[in-house]
This record gives structure tokens, C-alpha cells and sequence, in this order.
């Protein structure tokens, strides 16, 4: 298996740019396939059926696609997008519209979920769900303090908190979350914004299985 800049070489010789992640390699010519992330899940739900659990959930059912796309894209704009403009900004504007769009976003969430649905479109999970949880997981441990969106905490919203610790505890979520990679990870590699390197022992996450 090729790893890193060698699968991005190997389906391209020339390749010069940056290496990013996720992607799908294929195991046997150990080349890239694609990096586009936004697809790469739909393609999983949609094209990979054979291969699916059985009794795994439909997550991106005919039926709800135009809604399932429509919150997809208000998240990933003002959300997963948004704690990076916030975080990687080079000036005050750029950080406090980032800062903005984020908690607007959060805000417009609280009030969705306190609408007594378990998941985003109701009582069944979707691809929503999905893209909301990989910054929710991420929110208290890394982007409250390392990208400053540091106006309150996910624990702080009740009924946001609640529905991330429901889908951290589905099976395939919080079984695949590593609190300590994820610190490692964001406060180990981004020298401009944290130059000591130093990694913080908290936030306690023993509640996301409460």
C-alpha cells in the first residue's frame, strides 16, 4: 500500500501540489482514486451498497436528498469551513466573520434539534448527521480554543449536546473517535497558531458516553 505523496505520484507522475486527505486508493494499483471528500461519502452510501452492514442504515435516501444536500450545505459553509476561516484568518475581519458563521450556524442547530428530533431530519440518521458530527466531536477539545471559537462550548448547548453524545454513542461514530490523535493532530502541526507545540491535557470527554 502507498501512502501520502507516493498514491497522489503514482496515479499522477507529476504531481506537485499538497497532499490531502481524505482519498481513496486503490489497493492494487496503489493509486489515488479521489480526494474529493464531499463525494467520497455519498459514493460510500450510494455505490458501495453490496459491500454495506447488514441493516445499515440508508443515510442518503432518494426521498430527502434536495433537504439532506440543503443542511449539508448551510453546515459545511458556516461550520466544518467555518472554524478554519475562524482558525487560519490573517486578520481581525476574516476571524470574527468566521467566528460568526459559526455560531450563527450552532444557534440555528439548537433551535432545529430542540424541535424534539433525535437526528437532523427526524428520527433517522442521514449524511447530515454525518458531516455535523465530524466538527461537533472536534468543537470543545480543539476548535473553542485552538481556532478561538471560544464563545461558548458544545457542552454549553443542551440540545446540541445532547444529540452529539446520541450519535457518538451509535455504533460506527464515538467507536472510531480518538480524542488524544485529534488533539495530537491539530495542536501538534499548526506551528503559526501554536508554537510551543504543547498539546492540552483536557477537555474531560468522559461525558460523551453519558
Amino acid at each position: 500500500m502507498r501512502w501520502g505523496g507516493e498514491a497522489y505520484r503514482a496515479a499522477d507522475p507529476s504531481f506537485a501540489d499538497r497532499v490531502t486527505v481524505p482519498a481513496i486508493v486503490d489497493t492494487l494499483s496503489g493509486r489515488v482514486v479521489t480526494n474529493d471528500y464531499p463525494q467520497i461519502t455519498l459514493d460510500l452510501s450510494t455505490e458501495w451498497v453490496a459491500h454495506h452492514r447488514a441493516g445499515a442504515p440508508d443515510l442518503y435516501p432518494m426521498a430527502q436528498r434536495c433537504e439532506i444536500d440543503a443542511v449539508m450545505l448551510e453546515i459545511y459553509t458556516d461550520l466544518n469551513n467555518g472554524v478554519y476561516l475562524a482558525g487560519f484568518a490573517a486578520s481581525q475581519e476574516a476571524y470574527e466573520a468566521g467566528y460568526d458563521a459559526v455560531f450563527r450556524r450552532l444557534d440555528a442547530l439548537e433551535d432545529r434539534l430542540s424541535d424534539r428530533r433525535r437526528f437532523l431530519l427526524g428520527d433517522c440518521l442521514s449524511e447530515a448527521d454525518v458531516r455535523l458530527f465530524t466538527t461537533l466531536v472536534r468543537f470543545d477539545a480543539v476548535y473553542h480554543n485552538h481556532f478561538r471559537c471560544n464563545r461558548n462550548k458544545i457542552t454549553e448547548m443542551p440540545a446540541i449536546w445532547a444529540y452529539a453524545r446520541r450519535v457518538f454513542q451509535t455504533p460506527g461514530f464515538g467507536d472510531s473517535v480518538d480524542f488524544d490523535q485529534i488533539k495530537r493532530h491539530y495542536y501538534g502541526t499548526h506551528a503559526a497558531i501554536n508554537p510551543t507545540g504543547i498539546i492540552p491535557k483536557g477537555p474531560d470527554t468522559s461525558g460523551w458516553l453519558s
